[in-house]
């Protein structure tokens, strides 16, 4: 057999159906009852739109992996309109990004009709105990079926694109942050890093600890069981307001962008803080479209009635009124707001800095959510080439026989974020392409 998958997900599906497509031999293996993993829950497949751009945004990742994302991106697009799925017209995202609106479950509902009309497997409640090795090389794996009888699945390459580890509460304590054991879960539950524990079983090497993750700031307290709560309460609009840690400081520049706060508050005290806006924020950010295209909804009214830690201000001086079992010291908030107001007036600077809108938040009333931030997925992963094949931990050069993509991979952002979609199609895409080259050799070991 071509290709072996572990993980059904944007990356793997997209690896499986292309290889199917071209008539090679694939089997995907998909723990969970259901293909698609996290990808049914994005809508946008976006990316930088120059490799200078990616630098700026990602200076510290992998610029070999980066230029792959940048070159590679148009054609992942293409791959997607193949197959009869629409990718809507460009647009900005984030401010740096360009990308297109996508109905990610009809591409990856179409992606295993594919696989399945074309004769191939997809195994799903199945889970993956071990690799099959031999002399080094990966040869496949053993496989877990539902019934609880085990298949052996000998295959020339074997992806692992199981979507990272952020559902492994350890994992995250141990590779992201130890406060990251009791944060918000953004994804499905099934990524609990497998395949980082089976590639390493195989000698890969694995990157930086503090590769960070992709999140956002939800509403502190309240649950994200529901997974239409993922898009709904993220507190995109931050990027536009104020955020204090509970010492009543702010620490971050906020208009680089929620994913990247989220980060940042992880590693201040208790890992929540307040989210301050006013009535021009409210108005033109809150309750208005994040990205063209995308309908507008009151972020604060939802979170409201979802139980978040919430209140409307009339002034800034109510602030001093906060109540005390918040734990946040109001009358330094409302002190900061204010010398923040009469600095950007003056066009002076500001500590932390602010890049982006510097315009005074003085417009009352004043709206203020606790905020807390929510992992997606992993940056830290298997370190891999352009050409998806898993590097070893040794340095001699890939792993024969394995391949990663998606969250699996590692090494593309460190503590930077440009897209989560596109970096799992394109290397996805890729990894396809080197099995559809045929089996790897061991002359690099």
């Amino acid at each position: 057999m071509d290709l072996l998958v572990i993980g059904g997900g944007m990356a793997g599906l997209s690896a499986a159906t292309r290889v199917a497509a071209e008539g090679g031999t694939v089997v995907v293996v998909e723990k969970a009852e259901r293909t698609g993993g996290s990808a049914r829950f994005a809508g946008f497949v976006w990316t930088t739109p120059t490799v200078e751009e990616m630098r700026r945004v990602n200076p510290d990742g992998d610029p070999g992996l980066a230029t792959a994302l940048v070159d590679g991106f148009a054609d992942g697009v293409a791959w997607i309109r193949s197959l009869g799925v629409e990718c809507r017209p460009p647009v900005p995202v984030l401010g740096f990004g360009r990308g297109h609106q996508v109905d990610t479950n009809h591409y990856l509902d179409t992606c295993e009709r594919l696989i399945r009309d074309r004769g191939q497997e997809v195994l799903t409640d199945t889970w993956t105990r071990a690799l099959v090795t031999d002399d080094g090389a990966v040869k496949g794996a053993e496989c877990v079926l539902p019934d609880g009888s085990v298949r052996r699945i000998e295959a020339a390459w074997t992806l692992l694109a199981t979507g990272g580890f952020q559902g492994d509460p350890g994992l995250r304590a141990e590779h992201v942050h130890p406060r990251a054991a009791h944060i918000g879960l953004r994804a499905n539950p099934h990524s609990r890093g497998d395949g980082l524990a089976l590639g390493r079983s195989a000698g890969a090497a694995f990157g930086k600890k503090d590769a960070g993750f992709y999140g956002h700031l939800m509403p502190a307290g309240v649950s994200l069981a529901d997974p239409a709560r993922f898009v709904d309460l993220a507190l995109y609009y931050s990027e536009h307001a104020l955020l204090f840690d509970t010492t009543g400081e702010r620490f971050v520049d906020e208009t680089v962008g929620d994913h990247l706060t989220a980060m940042a508050l992880l590693e201040r005290p208790e890992a929540r803080g307040l989210l301050v806006a006013d009535a021009r924020v409210h108005r033109e950010w809150i309750s208005a479209s994040y990205v063209e295209g995308i309908p507008g909804v009151d972020k604060f009214q939802l979170c409201h009635r979802a139980g978040a830690r919430s209140a409307v201000a009339d002034s800034l001086e109510d602030f001093a009124s906060m109540p005390e079992e918040w734990g946040y010291p109001g009358a330094t908030i409302r002190d900061r707001v204010e010398e923040f107001n009469a600095a950007v007036r003056a066009n002076a600077t500001t500590a932390p800095g602010r890049l982006l809108d510097r315009r005074p938040l003085d417009e009352p009333p004043f709206y203020v959510v606790e905020a807390a931030p929510a992992i997606t997925f992993t940056f830290g992963g298997l370190l891999i080439d352009t050409e998806a094949r898993v590097r070893s931990a040794g340095g001699a050069g890939p792993v024969p026989g394995l391949l990663a993509a998606g969250a699996d991979a590692g090494g593309l952002y460190r503590r930077a974020y440009a897209g989560g979609l596109a970096p799992a199609l394109v290397f996805g895409l890729a990894a396809a392409r080197t099995a559809l080259a045929g089996a790897p050799t061991t002359a690099a070991r």
